[in-house]
This record gives C-alpha cells, structure tokens and sequence, in this order.
C-alpha cells in the first residue's frame, strides 16, 4: 500500500494546530524519537512554523528490552535544547505499535524536568498495542498481518516499506 506521506503530514500538522489551539497553547516545543520520528517532527515544525529548536530523544538505553536486543554500538545522546519545566511537549513518533518505545522516551524527557502536558503525534498507527499509549493525532492506521513489520526510511524523501519475516 501506498502512501502520500508529506500529504499526510501535512494534515497532521493542521490536526494538530487546532487541537493546541482550542487547548491554548500556544508555543509548544516539539521532541522526535529518533530515527524517523524526528524525521516527521522536523516536517512537522516546518509546517506549524515553530522557531524553537527540534528536541531529538534517542531512547536505547530506556528501552525495557534493553538486555534482549542489546545496543546499537553508535548510540548518541538525546538533545533538549530548551527546558522542558512547564512546557507543552508534543513528542512524536514514526510508528506507535505496541507503546514500549513511548513509554521509553516519556521516561526520557521525566528525567528532564516535569512538562505541563505531552501530546503524542504519529505518523502511523498499527494494532498490537501491550501499554495503554494512545496518540492525540495520527497520520494512517496501519493494518498488518501476523508477521509482517513496518519501517519508515528517510529522511530526504519519507517512505514506508512493509516488511514479512519468514516462519
């Protein structure tokens, strides 16, 4: 399947502009999980015309399964370049599929300091979810069958490719 990602971006940005703004908010700082999420959050600052700069979380060593997969040897640290005390966040993400990855990267930005509020923006959404997390704004729902996986890959040109593991 196919997918106009820059358009749904787009809309995700409008979607998004109106829900901070019928909430007041109004100079939120924008956090991207790496790799793709901030590959979607950088289009996404773009769109909104936000001047702050883009927060990136890399959430390695946050994960719960970090002794079953193990590291990747070239891990750099997030960076937040402003403080996140008070602030509205929107934390973006590429794909949310079982909330693991979320919950890593809100334990993250606790040990920052204590938002106002955090709003989840996801470029894709696919079933599967073992952790409460639901996005506020969502680009597409993903619907996969058992065994097959989604990657975003980017960042010049965004692309989904859906992949099948074998049996």
């Amino acid at each position: 399947m196919q997918y106009d990602i820059e358009a749904l971006i787009h809309t995700m940005a409008e979607q998004l502009q109106t829900r901070l703004g019928a909430a007041g908010i109004g100079s939120p700082a924008l956090v991207g999980i790496r790799t793709g999420g901030v590959w979607v959050a950088e289009r996404l600052r773009a769109h909104l015309g936000l001047a702050e700069p883009l927060g990136e979380l890399n959430i390695a060593f946050y994960r719960d399964d970090f002794s079953r997969i193990g590291i990747h040897p070239t891990v750099e640290p997030s960076v937040l370049p402003f403080d996140v005390d008070g602030r509205d966040l929107i934390l973006v993400d590429d794909i949310l599929y079982t909330g693991r990855t979320v919950r890593a990267a809100m334990n993250e930005i606790f040990d920052y300091g204590r938002p106002r509020s955090i709003q989840l923006v996801v470029l894709f959404d696919r079933s599967g979810r073992e952790l409460p997390i639901e996005a506020q704004v969502v680009g597409a729902h993903l619907s996969l069958q058992p065994g097959e996986h989604a990657k975003l890959t980017g960042p010049s040109s965004l692309s989904l490719e859906i992949h099948r593991t074998r049996a």
